[in-house]
């Protein structure tokens, strides 16, 4: 009788924990659709559990409302980079801070091309300054500098350079040129349409950041 009632008991802990895993993706990525459709004007609780097919409590009780889903979405946006890249190199290809920097700032250039979702987040950041706009971004920005500071390790920028100023002036040009890109296709004549375009923006950055850092 006792195995009778385990047999009962057992699998529904599991299909309760499937279940929630389950709805609580397909509301991130609902979320995450929405917003990058709509904007901040179409994104509400109602609009999100709609496309997601669950009752809006559940958003509320997995992830708080609306705010704790833009702190999910931004820390995933800050993670793009890190999937494309083992933490763990092995010394393989990163010998020195140039070559960290060079491979990085390359990475964040795909990634960006490659989601629409952030373009549009960094444009509203420079453009929007609204509570949802700046809880984006603060949550990308402290997930891809904790990423950094892992893939940094133990290498450090050659003495005297100031590193965190070179590279936020790096990053925020490689910005630029990805979302000009999306809006006109060119920046200041330079054209960013073809994938030879972007082969010169590719051996640019390179030289850059080896006369930064050698």
């Amino acid at each position: 009788m006792l195995a009778v009632q385990e047999a009962f008991v057992d699998p529904l802990p599991e299909k309760r924990v499937k279940n929630r895993a389950q709805t609580e993706a397909a509301i991130f990525h609902a979320a995450r659709d929405l917003l990058a459709e709509e904007g901040f004007q179409g994104f509400g609780i109602n609009a999100i559990a709609r496309r997601a097919g669950c009752d809006k409590q559940l958003i509320y009780r997995y992830y708080g409302g609306l705010d704790g889903l833009l702190d999910a979405i931004g820390a995933d946006l800050g993670d793009w980079v890190k999937e494309r890249i083992p933490e763990d190199t092995g010394g393989m290809f990163v010998l020195t801070y140039g070559d960290l920097m060079e491979r990085l700032s390359l990475l964040y250039m795909d990634a960006l091309r490659s989601d629409p979702l952030i373009c549009k987040i960094i444009a509203w950041e420079v453009s929007k300054d609204t509570p949802q706009v700046r809880r984006l971004a603060e949550a990308r920005s402290r997930a891809l500098a904790k990423w950094l500071d892992r893939m940094r390790g133990s290498l450090s920028a050659p003495k005297g350079m100031d590193a965190p100023t070179a590279n936020g002036i790096l990053f925020a040009a490689i910005q630029h040129l990805v979302i000009s890109s999306v809006v006109t296709g060119e920046f200041a004549g330079l054209p960013l349409r073809s994938d030879k375009d972007w082969d010169k923006v590719v051996a640019s950055i390179r030289r850059l950041v080896r006369g930064i850092y050698g």
